[in-house]
C-alpha cells in the first residue's frame, strides 16, 4: 500500500525545521494532505479499505493521499493541539483522521521520553485516544493498527490492564481490534502473556467458528513463550471474557528482560503467528 515518495506539501505555520509554529490548525494539515491528493488513488483505497455498503469500512472517504505522504506531512505538525487533533479525527476523510492519530503518536511518544516526560500530559492523550476509539473515530484497521500499540500499550506497559479486557469484550470490531493490537507494545518488551489472555478473550466473543479456533490455536502457540500463568480467580468477568489477575498488576517481564533471554526471544518469535490472528479475533472483516 505504501509507495513511493510524494512531493512536498506547503505547510503554512511550519518553519525551515518542521517545528509547528503557534496558531496552527486543523486545517493547516488538511490543505497540506489536500495538495497532495489523487482522484486516481481515491479510488483505489476506497476499494481497498472495503469502503462499499455493508462491508467494514462503509462510508470511509478517501481523497488519495498514499500512507508514506500521509506521514510525512504529519510530520510536519507534531506540536499540533489536542483540540485540533480532535477537529481531524472527527473528519470524515480517512487521511485527516490518519495524519491526526500519527501527531498523536508523536507527542505522546514526546511526553514519554526521560528528558520531556509529562505523565499527566500522557494519561490526558491515552484518554483523548480511548474516547476517540468509543465514539468510532479509529474506525479502520490501519487507523487501529497505527496508533493502538504507540499509545495505549505503551502506557500500560506498568499498569494494570484490566482495560484491555472490557475493549476485548466489545460488540465493536474496531474496540476489539484496539484490545489486541495495543499488546504489541507488550511483546516488544518480551511478554506475550497478556497477548494469550486478549487473544482467548477475543476467541470467546468471536462471531464464527473459525475464529474461534485460530485463536485458540495461537493462543496455545503462543503459550510455551510466556511465563505460567498466575492461579487464582479472575478480577473480572464480563460476557465470558475474563482478565486474569496477571492483568491487574505491571508485567514482572518487561524492560529488565535481557535481549537473549530464551523465553524473550521465543516471545518475539511469536509475534508474527499472533499477528496473524489480529484479523480473526477482531472480526470478520470480509
Amino acid at each position: 500500500m505504501e509507495s513511493g515518495s510524494a512531493a512536498e506539501p506547503k505547510a503554512r505555520g511550519v518553519n525551515a525545521r518542521g517545528v509547528t509554529a503557534p496558531g496552527v490548525m486543523a486545517a493547516d494539515v488538511k490543505a497540506a494532505l489536500a495538495e497532495l491528493a489523487d482522484g486516481e488513488d481515491a479510488g483505489f483505497l476506497q476499494r481497498f479499505f472495503k469502503t462499499g455498503p455493508g462491508q467494514y469500512g462503509a462510508g470511509d472517504v478517501f481523497i488519495g493521499v498514499r500512507v508514506p505522504a500521509t506521514r510525512g506531512v504529519a510530520k510536519l505538525f507534531q506540536g499540533l493541539p489536542l483540540d485540533e487533533i480532535a477537529v481531524l479525527l472527527d473528519s470524515e476523510v480517512h487521511e485527516h483522521r490518519l495524519a491526526g492519530l500519527i501527531i498523536l503518536n508523536a507527542r505522546f511518544a514526546r511526553a514519554s521520553r526521560q528528558k520531556t516526560r509529562d505523565d499527566s500530559l500522557r494519561e490526558t492523550m491515552v484518554r483523548f485516544y480511548l474516547d476517540a476509539v468509543r465514539r468510532g473515530r479509529v474506525n479502520n484497521w490501519d487507523l487501529v493498527d497505527s496508533s493502538a500499540e504507540f499509545v495505549l500499550g505503551e502506557f500500560l506497559i506498568d499498569r494494570p490492564r484490566d482495560l484491555l479486557f472490557d475493549l476485548a469484550a466489545s460488540e465493536k470490531l474496531w474496540e476489539r481490534r484496539v484490545a489486541m493490537l495495543s499488546t504489541f507494545a507488550f511483546l516488544k518488551q518480551g511478554d506475550a502473556s497478556t497477548t494469550i489472555e486478549i487473544a482467548e478473550c477475543c476467541s470467546a466473543t468471536a462471531r464464527t467458528s473459525s475464529t474461534r479456533r485460530s485463536a485458540g490455536c495461537c493462543a496455545r502457540s503462543a503459550s510455551a513463550s510466556t511465563r505460567p500463568r498466575s492461579s487464582g480467580s479472575s478480577t473480572r468477568t464480563r460476557r465470558g471474557c475474563r482478565a486474569p489477575p496477571s492483568a491487574t498488576r505491571p508485567s514482572t517481564c518487561h524492560r529488565s528482560c535481557g535481549r537473549t533471554t530464551g523465553r524473550c526471544a521465543d516471545a518475539r518469535k511469536q509475534s508474527q503467528l499472533i499477528r496473524e490472528l489480529i484479523d480473526d479475533v477482531a472480526g470478520d472483516l470480509e
